[in-house]
């Protein structure tokens, strides 16, 4: 009796754990697990200062969960949720919840519209992980403090620092720039906000499919490390996820997930997610 009643406990451990594990969808037609946050219409030439209309004076962010012009809509394609974020206006859509340690898988294509001020730009977007605090403290007065998996035009997988945040990369100097490049058999090199190195380093290669088709792009978060995926190719392996908080480096290591709108039309599906309780096998390696 003793053993039947263990093993009846064993099970209901063990299916617990697969159920806490399992792939969980983040995106619905009514964007429930979602919040919207609009900054401006950001104009040719704007360097960082909160924009001002004809008289001079400041003008205030569209803020919270407004989605004036719909720049974010979710339609259905065959059955699955699709949302589209037209990039008209800067901002993003972020996740309620708070994540750590986590695997974030999700499908990503491009549309056709790009605005102002990237009309000459390549398409972008991106991935904005471990979240945390208001939007509006970056650069662009749009997002929160975090890591950026940058999704634009031949640079899926790129790392930008957001805000105060920094990392540390296995990099070497692309020649005839000041640009790092992510080297799995490079030394490490701190970048970021209080580094004195810049917050860029370009991903290790360019595996995005032809204009119109969808790419997987995938994302292992776990402790203060980072793994960013491309259609199956690892392409950023970053370490020491952290800020700079007064001249002093802090974790960062867990937070909300935000989508960008940044002037270019993108379409974004499959967004799922699941726990882990270690980092993979096949990515610990990257960190030796």
């Amino acid at each position: 009796m003793k053993k039947t009643i263990s093993l009846i406990i064993c099970a209901v451990l063990l299916s617990s754990f697969h159920l806490e594990n399992d792939w969980k969808p983040l995106l619905d037609k009514n964007l429930t697990n979602w919040e919207i946050y609009q900054s401006y219409h950001l104009k040719p030439g704007y360097k960082g200062e909160v924009p001002k209309d004809e008289d001079g004076m400041e003008i205030q962010p569209f803020g919270y969960n407004k989605n004036v012009g719909q720049v974010f809509t979710v339609s259905e394609e065959n059955g699955e949720p699709v949302l589209r974020i037209t990039g008209e206006i800067y901002g993003c859509v972020f996740t309620r919840k708070d994540f750590k340690n986590y695997h974030l898988k999700l499908k990503m294509k491009w549309g056709t519209r790009k605005w102002d001020p990237r009309l000459e730009e390549p398409m972008d977007s991106g991935i904005l992980y471990n979240s945390q605090g208001e939007c509006g403290v970056d650069y662009w007065r749009s997002w929160m403090l975090s890591q950026e998996f940058q999704i634009m035009e031949h640079s899926l997988g790129d790392y930008w620092s957001i805000a105060n945040s920094c990392v540390t990369v296995k990099a070497t100097s692309v020649a005839g720039t000041d640009n790092l490049k992510y080297d799995s058999k490079a030394k490490p090199v701190s970048i970021g906000s209080g580094t004195g190195n810049s917050g860029f380093c370009q991903a290790g290669g360019d595996y995005e499919k032809p204009m119109g088709e969808w790419n997987t792009v995938e994302l292992i978060c776990f402790g203060d490390k980072s793994v960013h995926i491309v259609n199956g190719k690892i392409v950023m392996a970053l370490s020491g996820l952290g800020y700079n908080d007064n001249g002093v480096t802090r974790p960062l290591t867990h937070g909300k997930i935000q989508l960008q709108s940044e002037a270019a039309e993108v379409y974004y599906k499959d967004i799922q997610l699941r726990n882990l309780d270690e980092m993979p096998d096949e990515f610990a390696g990257l960190f030796n």
